[in-house]
């Protein structure tokens, strides 16, 4: 997990954006899975996804440089 998030190799990257990706694209999508209830007209929902992948992504990275944080100063 901390590879995951911490790296900065292209396949890392990459695999952050899907997971961002997907994330944002259930919790849009939430009326449909729970059913019955409607939230947003479908012309919001990609811009959902889009503020909840710009969301994520600080989260992520935090997380990320957290772990290296503290391992530095326990050196």
């Amino acid at each position: 997990m901390k590879k995951l998030l911490s790296s900065n190799e292209t396949k890392y990257r990459v695999l952050r954006t899907i997971i961002q990706g997907v994330i944002g694209v259930v919790i849009a999508n939430l009326d449909l899975i729970i059913g019955g209830i409607t939230f947003l007209p479908i012309e919001y929902k990609p811009i959902v996804v889009a503020v909840i992948m710009a969301i994520l992504s600080p989260i992520m990275a935090t997380i990320g440089g957290k772990e290296d944080v503290e391992q530095s100063d326990v050196m």
